[in-house]
């Protein structure tokens, strides 16, 4: 599983031009914000947001929301520039929403409206959590190959998903990642290097969990691969799970119960989240 997605056909409807506007707009942002002669940290001030945000919206990692390129814009005197987008971005995070394939329609749906999420990974960082230039790397390397279209529109997809750690009230989240997964650098160094970064902007976060299952453990509870528990608002908890050309989201209260079980078994076995963190910085300097 490489972040939620099996491989399945597109459809041409499914293919649109979003990521390119949420790249675009991160530029534009950052072009304004150095002709204002603010730093990430006073625009993050003036907006009512983190730094981090601003870094990820900048480096088009997360998705500038409506009331954000509203305040931006006034506090950019942009003269009406950010403005102007708003109403493309609610539109596209509208298609967004409603856009994926069918197969991935119930687990799309589920996350999007989750109050809890709790994810494992054993083969590369999990989608949510996904850079640009890493999951452009995921994608464009995988057999058999895409074509620049589809690479295109499984980009948007990813980061159209990540809107979710915007939410207010926000859903709790946690994350187990194999050590392995995090030595291996796919993109290149540099986008590694960023997406470490990323990741560990994420653990700071204080609904999010982030945790390494280390390599050198001698036991372990879930060698059949990863997957994804989710408690949609006002419903019983989920198990969601992939492997190749197949997606299953599992309902059955006995067999989501068997996965929680392991997850918990799991997350005790794990690295505790300040020393992941503390393992993250060090492979940073390794790079």
């Amino acid at each position: 599983m490489s972040g939620n997605e099996a491989d399945r056909p597109e459809r041409p409807s499914e293919v649109d031009g979003t990521a390119h506007l949420f790249r675009a707009l991160g530029k534009i942002v950052k072009v304004l914000r150095r002709n204002a002669g603010l730093s990430q940290a006073e625009l993050a001030m003036v907006t009512h947001c983190s730094e981090d945000l601003i870094s990820a919206i900048e480096r088009g990692v997360r998705t500038p929301q409506a009331d954000f390129l509203l305040r931006a814009d006034a506090a950019l005197r942009a003269g009406g520039v950010l403005a102007a987008a708003v109403d493309d971005v609610r539109e596209a995070l509208a298609r967004a929403r409603v856009r994926h394939p069918d197969w991935f329609q119930d687990f799309a749906k589920a996350e999007a409206t989750a109050v809890a999420l709790h994810y494992y990974e054993v083969q590369a960082v999990p989608g949510i959590l996904q850079t640009p230039a890493y999951a452009e790397s995921v994608f464009r390397h995988r057999r058999p190959l895409y074509d620049e279209v589809t690479i295109e529109k499984r980009l948007a997809d990813r980061l159209a998903r990540q809107v979710i750690f915007d939410k207010w009230p926000a859903p709790t989240m946690s994350f187990v990642v194999e050590e392995s997964v995090l030595r291996r650098p796919l993109g290149g160094r540099g986008a590694f290097r960023e997406q470490l970064r990323h990741i560990a902007a994420a653990a700071e976060m204080r609904t999010v969990h982030f945790q390494i299952m280390p390599t050198d453990r001698e036991e372990h509870p879930a060698l059949e691969g990863a997957f994804t528990l989710l408690t949609p608002k006002g419903r019983r908890e989920v198990a969601y799970i992939e492997s190749y050309r197949h997606a299953r989201l599992i309902t059955d209260p006995e067999e989501v119960r068997m996965y929680t079980e392991r997850y918990g078994i799991i997350r005790a076995q794990a690295l505790t989240p300040r020393e992941s963190l503390e393992l993250i910085e060090k492979m940073l300097g390794e790079l």
